[in-house]
């Protein structure tokens, strides 16, 4: 139950926070549980688990970032180690969870509704869990520069679902409010709500640290008033510092979504296409804060993370879970009954059934539920949309989920564009309320993947256009530059042999000086001398011919030789 009542401005019909007295802001739709099944594992401490018998350590962070291995198999790493390097500015580093020997570097079933593989390590544990030195960060605090680099070596990526890397989010441009989600609005899962019980102080820290970085002035801490605990530990640990207000908020399902925890706490609507940081607005998940706390202060990478296993379990509860560790050995921790009949990954409204359990945990998994019949029955065949319009009011988003669902049905993408498909979160509030059973989520899935996918289809024939017509540039380019040589080759050709006749006209006309003034030089022959020595050759051969033949008419005959 909750623990207050809400106080209510009559002025502007608009709710107060009776903790903290601050104002909260409307917001659409969403849904209000009847049963959240959050009691199950919310009192439970935290818990460690044994280590398993391999890790299966991924490079691909979340399935658009990736990074690239730089050890070798049949090498020994350490618990800490770097074994993979960030691939570009988006992408996170990966380390070793634990000291042992790396097997295999190839591909593996990943943690992902497709269930396809990905690039990862296997890694044997040696049992011994030999860390790494650690390397805290020694930077100034409001160093953003500095800070969002030794995050990115760190491995910082979102411990709230998406794994969204860290250090992207850390802009440079300041920011006016930091908000820290512990919201958790999702049924079932509680590890935020766990970590807040007992670990405050390190997140209230991680909050200031990411805060100086992005100059932040003011920090709210948004929890869901469904969790009494958890908010009167972070208040307690937010007495010293000045900026960090604890803010209650209504408990709705999808209150915890950032877009829609920043309109609750700041009144401000972020468009889809835009970031927060635009409007002055960050948002980190109390995970994360309490990561980025480790990081800075203790040199600690991202290893580890609690993850509620909870559902049809003898023992459930939250678990510190390092990342790699492999689903088919952790859910025996929770002992789950014999009628369980699959495994979900995340809350009931937007995870999937796990297709492989061979797959590791990975940074943004943070609830296992191992469902049966009972608890998470069938749910019944699909019926003909009956357009009764019970889908829209309970949209986040201010979408019309009708609409999209029989555009995505005609494949009219271009419609469902414009009727702002991509606005959608897929929160699956509208399938909850459809009374015809429609899966509508897995419409818009649908539609945007195929939308994706033509936009890839359309981004590479630009590119082949692009190096046809790159290709054509360069031929003439080449082609020009080898005229450009020819005549370059050409007018050098007839400069030189200008030059030279200019110098030979200059040396005959010193040669005629030279003769008019009886000093010529007869080692100095030109064109006039040569023509005058080749005639007068002939005519001496034509007088030897003469003479000859003259010789010749004058000799006595045979006869009178005698």
């Amino acid at each position: 139950m909750r623990w207050f009542s809400w106080l209510t401005s009559s002025a502007a019909n608009t709710l107060v926070d009776p903790v903290s007295g601050r104002k909260l802001y409307p917001i659409d739709g969403g849904i209000a549980f009847p049963d959240y099944h959050k009691q199950e594992t919310a009192d439970i401490p935290i818990r460690n688990v044994a280590m398993p018998s391999h890790y299966i350590v991924p490079l691909r962070v979340n399935p658009r970032f990736t990074a690239r291995p730089i050890v070798d198999i049949g090498a020994r790493v350490r618990k800490g180690e770097k074994i993979g390097e960030p691939e570009g500015k988006f992408g996170v580093a990966v380390h070793a969870p634990t000291s042992g020997v790396i097997r295999d570097l190839g591909h593996y079933p990943m943690t992902h509704v497709s269930g396809l593989p990905a690039l990862a390590y296997f890694i044997e544990p040696d049992g011994k869990d030999e860390a790494i030195e650690p390397t805290p960060y020694r930077g100034a605090c409001d160093d953003t520069d500095r800070i969002r680099d030794f995050l990115q070596q760190m491995g910082l990526a979102g411990l709230g679902g998406a794994a969204f890397p860290s250090h992207a989010k850390v802009a440079s441009s300041p920011v006016k409010t930091l908000i820290i989600n512990g919201a958790e609005c999702e049924p079932w899962i509680t590890c935020d709500d766990r970590l807040m019980r007992e670990h405050a102080s390190e997140i209230v820290a991680g909050a200031c640290d990411l805060a100086a970085a992005v100059h932040a002035q003011e920090i709210l801490i948004g929890i869901e008033d469904n969790k009494p605990q958890a908010i009167a530990a972070m208040q307690a640990a937010a007495a010293n510092h000045g900026t960090v207000t604890v803010v209650a908020i209504p408990t709705i399902y999808p209150a915890g979504g950032e877009k829609q925890l920043i309109e609750r706490l700041t009144g401000i609507e972020v468009p889809y296409g835009h970031l927060s940081a635009e409007f002055g607005v960050l948002v980190f998940n109390v995970g994360t804060a309490r990561a980025v706390h480790r990081a800075l202060t203790y040199g600690e990478p991202l290893l580890e993370r609690v993850v509620t296993l909870t559902g049809a379990a003898d023992d459930p509860g939250n678990r510190w879970v390092r990342i790699g560790h492999p689903i088919a050995e952790l859910i025996l921790e929770m002992a789950p009954k014999p009628e369980v009949d699959r495994y979900l990954l995340g809350g009931p409204m937007t995870g999937f059934a796990i297709p492989d359990l061979d797959a590791p945990i990975l940074k943004g998994s943070n609830c296992i539920i191992a469902a049966s019949p009972d608890l998470f029955p069938p749910p019944p065949p699909e019926q003909p949309c009956i357009r009764c319009g019970a889908c829209a009011p309970v949209c986040p988003a201010r979408l019309e989920p009708m609409a999209l669902y029989w555009f995505a049905r005609a494949q009219q993408f271009g419609k469902a564009q414009e009727f702002h498909l991509f606005d959608c979160i897929e929160c699956g509030c509208c399938a909850y309320v459809c009374p015809a059973h429609i899966p509508l989520v897995d419409y818009y899935r649908y539609a945007k993947s195929e939308i994706w996918e033509r936009e890839r289809e359309k981004s590479k024939a630009q590119q082949s256009k692009a190096r046809f017509e790159f290709r054509n540039y360069r031929l003439e380019r080449e082609k020009a530059e080898k005229a450009a040589r020819a005549a370059a080759k050409a007018a050098e050709t007839k400069r030189r042999l200008e030059a030279q006749a200019q110098e030979s006209h200059a040396e005959a006309s010193a040669n005629g000086t030279n003769d008019r003034d009886g000093a010529a030089s007869p080692s100095a022959p030109n064109a006039n001398d040569a023509a005058a020595r080749k005639k007068a050759l002939v005519e001496a051969a034509l007088a030897r011919a003469r003479a000859k033949r003259a010789a010749e008419a004058t000799e006595p005959s045979g006869e009178n030789r005698e």
